[in-house]
């Protein structure tokens, strides 16, 4: 510090920069400001105190915390370092008043006869980030068969949508009973036993996912032409990647035994699973209809080829 003859009263420094007095005790307090005593004991500061107490007033006016605004007067980081985790932070805040206040809207907009149970069905789904969350941890349980952490989030990806920034009570709702559908204990058991099967079954998931994968892409374009379940290029390459990894090839009888094994991707809660996942995304093809459009496929070809 110069000498005391060299500094600025608490009373100066406040007229200089707009800051009250108290407010400058409380910096002072924090940490945030040095002064030294007088022989009086009245805070003195040098002229650095100016420029220092206006950076503060102005990161504080933005919103910053003293533990944000202390590190950039430390130099531990810069301005726009916490200017870019407050602004996160603060879209964070928002994503979730804009969740709460969908659901509020989709609870006042219920009949009264479907109230209570739309109150219970979004009570269990706090939040769209938990809501994902729950659906992306039954995946994971479901999934018994080793598979690369990469191939896991490329499917998390296509089959977990994001929780839309700025929801409709509609997507909310929607939402929430994907949730309420990852809840759902004896789905998780059906589930698993299925998965136990194809462990014993499939040499490989990561390529059968990347073919089954290829088979979705090419029937996109007619999924969203709306042409029937019907075979084809699509279905062939299907067809091929569960060959592939099940030491087979493609024969009727291996289509009929294929179609028993997918049984469970035809289920009603799956189609219901899929219906929910475009309903919140908006997509007009997701990775659930054209898989079900395959599987659909596959049927029609069996039930084809028995005539």
């Amino acid at each position: 510090m110069p000498l005391l003859h060299d500094t600025l009263g608490i009373g100066d420094l406040s007229r200089l920069t707009g800051v009250p007095v108290r407010t400058i005790r409380f910096y002072c307090d924090e940490g945030l400001l040095d002064s030294v005593r007088s022989t009086g004991g009245h805070r003195r500061f040098d002229r650095a105190a100016v420029d220092r107490l206006g950076l503060v007033r102005r990161l504080r006016g933005l919103g910053l915390g003293l533990t944000s605004v202390r590190r950039v007067l430390d130099g531990e980081r810069s301005v726009g370092e916490v200017v870019a985790a407050e602004r996160a932070a603060l879209d964070v805040q928002l994503a979730d008043l804009a969740w709460r206040r969908a659901a509020l809207r989709a609870v006042e907009e219920a009949g009264p006869a479907e109230r209570a149970a739309r109150l219970e069905l979004l009570a269990a789904a706090d939040s769209g980030p938990a809501a994902r969350d729950a659906v992306i941890d039954f995946w994971r349980r479901a999934m018994l068969a080793p598979i690369s952490e990469g191939m896991f989030a490329a499917f998390v990806a296509m089959a977990v949508p994001e929780p839309p920034v700025d929801p409709t009570p509609p997507q909310v709702v929607a939402y929430a009973e994907l949730a309420a559908l990852a809840g759902d204990r004896s789905l998780t058991r059906r589930l698993l036993e299925r998965a136990r099967v194809n462990v014993e079954l499939i040499s490989d998931e990561d390529a059968l996912m990347t073919g089954v994968g290829e088979a979705c892409t090419l029937a996109e374009p007619l999924v969203l032409a709306g042409a029937p379940p019907r075979g084809g290029p699509e279905l062939d390459r299907y067809v091929a990647a569960h060959a592939g990894v099940r030491g087979g090839r493609d024969t009727p009888e291996f289509r009929r035994r294929l179609l028993a094994d997918v049984a469970a991707d035809r289920e009603p809660w799956m189609r219901r699973y899929w219906r929910l996942v475009t309903e919140i995304s908006g997509e007009a093809v997701t990775l659930g209809s054209t898989h079900l459009w395959l599987t659909d496929s596959l049927e029609h070809s069996v039930r084809t080829d028995r005539l």
